[in-house]
């Protein structure tokens, strides 16, 4: 039972290109959702941009795999430092930019698992997490409507062991993005964006399990009130569509993990320094076979 319950924390991820960043729980995924919010799909301009994503990760409850509360006094906070190069070139394949990025998540993890008052986990813990590389990335830009597409890997750099909640996974993972934002008004006032994740992971090293595939959708509904000062509203749903398999896995639990969350966000740009900063907060209501919490996201944005 303790393999199983530890088994379904985070390492992290995110976070996140085209935009991950990241670190929360994600049984399957090295995708974490919530990095990406507003006009997550909205490539920048040509361009050479650092972004540091913060994410923070609060949960006091572990879902069974109905959605109901597991019997476990469960506690975890996770904090992860992303940083993320992104290099959006002049040159155009297909009529899009080309472009790349890798990003470097740093992770804290603290995790406590009781049951009836014993401890069954009880561990803090720093890390590099595993790195990931998108070496090709294409992005649109039309009147009232932006889009983009990439291909990224996912490399087990980060130190990993099954059934701990230490930064790395373990095994390789594949990715596919695709996302647009669509503008209501020429002004671009209004925007409602969708950014779509889809993960083909490998076997883990360690145990010989493949993890199944995931699929993340983030999206967002703002308003541009300045030139300087969007605000709106954002959410993501993270499913696991095939189960596991090889190894163990035949002989253990094979639900699969979903969670879905909202919430508000703030966009602000500053001329001088040239800095975009967003602050965004989810809430997750519902999970199942996860832990389900609140995701808090600071993430800084500078054009070099």
């Amino acid at each position: 039972m303790n393999a199983r319950i530890c088994s379904l924390l985070l390492a992290a991820s995110l976070v996140a290109p085209p935009g991950r960043l990241a670190a929360q729980y994600a049984f399957t995924a090295h995708y974490v959702p919530g990095a990406e919010g507003i006009k997550a799909a909205s490539l920048p301009p040509p361009g050479f941009y650092v972004r540091d994503y913060n994410l923070f990760y609060t949960a006091d409850r572990l879902n069974t795999p109905s959605g109901s509360q597991a019997p476990l006094d469960f506690d975890a906070f996770v904090y992860a430092n992303v940083l993320r190069g992104i290099w959006i070139s002049n040159c155009k394949v297909l009529g899009g930019y080309f472009g790349m990025d890798a990003l470097v998540p740093f992770i804290y993890t603290d995790l406590s698992i009781k049951q009836c008052g014993k401890p069954i986990y009880d561990h803090a813990n720093f890390g590099v997490g595993d790195i990931c590389f998108e070496p090709a990335t294409l992005s649109w830009h039309g009147k009232q409507w932006d889009a983009a597409i990439g291909y990224s890997f996912w490399a087990p750099t980060g130190d990993s062991q099954p059934g701990t909640a230490k930064p790395g996974k373990g095994f390789w993972t594949q990715m596919l993005t695709a996302g647009g934002t669509f503008y209501f008004d020429q002004e671009k006032t209004w925007a409602l964006s969708a950014l779509n994740r889809y993960e083909f992971n490998l076997a883990e090293k360690d145990t010989d399990i493949t993890p199944g595939q995931v699929w993340t959708l983030e999206w967002g509904l703002s308003k541009a009130l300045s030139k300087t000062l969007d605000v709106g509203v954002a959410g993501y749903y993270q499913l696991q569509t095939t189960k596991d398999s090889g190894g163990a896995s035949a002989t253990r639990d094979v639900a699969r993990d979903q969670v879905a969350a909202i919430g508000p966000e703030i966009v602000m740009f500053c001329p001088k320094l040239g800095l975009f900063t967003s602050l965004r907060y989810n809430y997750e209501f519902c999970a199942e076979d996860r832990p389900q919490g609140h995701t808090a996201t600071l993430t800084l944005t500078k054009r070099f």
